[in-house]
């Protein structure tokens, strides 16, 4: 059955219907909202080799079935170009052909979509090749071209619909700059949101004079997200900032946040805007319903009512997959393809707790692709498993999820020490006793856990993504030990003396080398400009690319426990990890 949240918003249009387009007496709109699909086209994950609950194949058939009786808009809200592998297939592997996500949108007709972060991962190759080949405009007024001044992409899009107007505003997430590689986005630059905002919607509704007026935002909702403030220059999660700050949206719907939204904020003029928006993997889409009536005035007023549907009891639309047959059995051939052997099996979840092996085997691959002193990684999956025996192409997107870069870069003894603290402040406890909680989690009340999320796994306070360890010294963590003070580098890997005032080579991801995290920038003191300084090199190619090569060259892999760092006191940790572990797996 369908889960449907209801919110239902009065608003009266600031906007004169246009004189040159016959206006309906009344007329009724259905919205929908898709966001965050991370290349989630068929109800099948190419990585785990299961059906999933959500696709784009089932927001079709919802989409079809709901145009048969209705009024339809069809928006994406970005982050569809990184997830799978049928996604990585077309943006790095057969790159000659139409893209997979223009044939499907165009297919199933989006009328407008906005990029996001993870889009413009994937390059100027992938993303300019796509402006061309959508059959819609694709949006971002706040990134900017910086020849010229203009937005690299449109701004914005007026779309009629039997003589309603309505226009939509794109923006996205200007964090950009602090997680990728500028060789992925040169060429823009990208402005806050509020300010992007500002400038846009007085244009819009003075030039265009729209009946709707739309925010499609690939930023997420909650503003303080990472202990940002209100006021905080560019914020990563701006959409409701936008929304009370700048009257004139009708409806805002957010992304970026894989969070599922329906609320309504006041606008600083008194107005009423509905905020809204999906999760990730088209599990959910999120629908507006507006409700125009043609007041005595001449204007519209509108009711908009909002719900979130789930996808997961949606049948898929047999057709949809006949028409993509062929690019599925492509890339499922693609993934198949075996790359290696594991001589044991392997598992992320480890690597919240303490050392592990998987970890220790992604410091050895980015030892030797860089020939670095050092390494630093975290886990980029909470559950993902590399069982013994056949390693096949597929087992790469669990063995790291990201297209990231790896970059060596230069920092001292003093910054290896003040990154490693940084990682461990957000990551452990300062324990008191063995009954204490190792974990930091969302909420504790009287030493005990609380479940923040969901039914089944106990909240982390903090992005396991940025649970950082490294490799090439030796080091311990004292739990015990207030935040700053928990770690203590013993040595080099190989014994030899590790010196605070001494530069070493590292290697670390694009992620985290362009300061994601804050590790180099909040825990180490470096500038953006310091990071550009220290950068020695980078990969050419992503990653997961090398890993994999790493893994063809050698045929058989034996993932070994490292042994070079571990947890203090030890009965502390032990006790502390598995009471945590139970509450994580829970």
């Amino acid at each position: 059955m369908m889960r449907k949240v209801i919110i239902v918003i009065l608003a009266l249009s600031i906007y004169s219907c246009s004189e040159n387009i016959q206006k309906p007496d009344s007329y009724k709109l259905v919205i929908v909202e898709t966001s965050d699909v991370h290349g989630a086209i068929f109800d099948y994950d190419f990585i785990n080799d299961r059906s999933v609950s959500g696709s784009l194949s089932k927001v079709h058939s919802f989409v079809t079935e709901l145009k048969k009786k209705n009024n339809v808009l069809l928006l994406d809200n970005g982050d569809i170009l990184q997830g799978q592998p049928l996604v990585y297939y077309s943006n790095f592997e057969d790159t000659t052909n139409t893209h997979i996500c223009s044939k499907v949108m165009n297919y199933m007709q989006y009328d407008a979509a906005t990029i996001g972060n993870h889009d413009i991962e994937a390059g100027h190759l992938v993303y300019d090749k796509l402006i061309n080949e959508f059959n819609f405009p694709w949006l971002a007024a706040n990134a900017i071209n910086t020849s010229d001044g203009s937005s690299y992409f449109e701004p914005y899009t007026i779309l009629i619909k039997d003589g309603i107007k309505i226009a939509v505003l794109g923006l996205i997430t200007p964090g950009i700059p602090n997680w990728l590689p500028e060789e992925l986005w040169e060429g823009m630059e990208f402005e806050d949101m509020l300010i992007s905002a500002k400038k846009w919607v007085p244009e819009i509704i003075k030039n265009e004079k729209p009946d709707l007026l739309i925010g499609l935002f690939h930023s997420g909702f909650e503003f303080n997200y990472g202990n940002l403030k209100y006021d905080t220059p560019k914020n990563e999660n701006a959409s409701v900032i936008v929304a009370e700050q700048v009257p004139g949206f009708d409806i805002v719907f957010v992304g970026h946040d894989h969070k599922t939204w329906n609320k309504s904020v006041k606008n600083i003029s008194g107005d009423n805007v509905l905020v809204m928006g999906p999760t990730s993997g088209a599990r959910q889409v999120v629908t507006a319903t507006v409700d125009f009536i043609l007041n005595k005035n001449g204007v519209y007023d509108k009711k908009i009512a909002g719900e979130v549907i789930e996808m997961k009891d949606v049948k898929v639309d047999s057709l949809f997959n006949v028409e993509f047959s062929t690019e599925f059995q492509e890339v499922k051939s693609y993934v198949s393809k075996k790359v290696g052997e594991f001589t044991k099996s392997i598992n992320t979840h480890d690597a919240l707790y303490g050392p592990s092996i998987f970890m220790d085997l992604i410091h050895e691959i980015q030892l030797d692709i860089s020939g670095a002193d050092i390494s630093f990684a975290a886990p980029l999956s909470i559950n993902s498993v590399i069982n013994k025996g056949p390693v096949y192409v597929k087992d790469m997107f669990k063995l790291y999820r990201f297209e990231n870069f790896l970059y060596t870069i230069n920092l001292t003894g003093i910054e290896i020490d003040l990154y490693l603290e940084y990682s461990f402040a957000n990551w452990f406890n300062t324990m008191q006793s063995k009954n204490d909680h190792l974990l930091q989690f969302k909420a504790v009340d009287k030493n005990k856990a609380v479940n923040a999320d969901n039914d089944r796994n106990y909240s982390l306070k903090n992005t396991y993504y940025n649970f950082d360890v490294a490799s090439g010294i030796k080091y311990t963590v004292d739990v015990s030990k207030p935040i700053n003070e928990k770690v203590e580098i013993l040595s080099m890997s190989d014994n030899k003396a590790f010196y605070i005032d001494s530069t070493y080579n590292v290697a670390i991801n694009s992620y985290r080398g362009n300061g994601g995290g804050g590790h180099l920038i909040n825990g180490v003191g470096l500038s953006k400009e310091e990071l550009l300084q220290k950068r020695i090199n980078s990969t050419d190619k992503d990653l997961r690319y090398y890993m994999m090569k790493w893994i063809e060259e050698k045929g058989e892999v034996n993932p070994i426990l490292k042994d070079e760092w571990s947890v203090l006191p030890e009965d502390w940790w032990l006790k502390a990890k598995e009471n945590d572990k139970k509450l994580m797996n829970k």
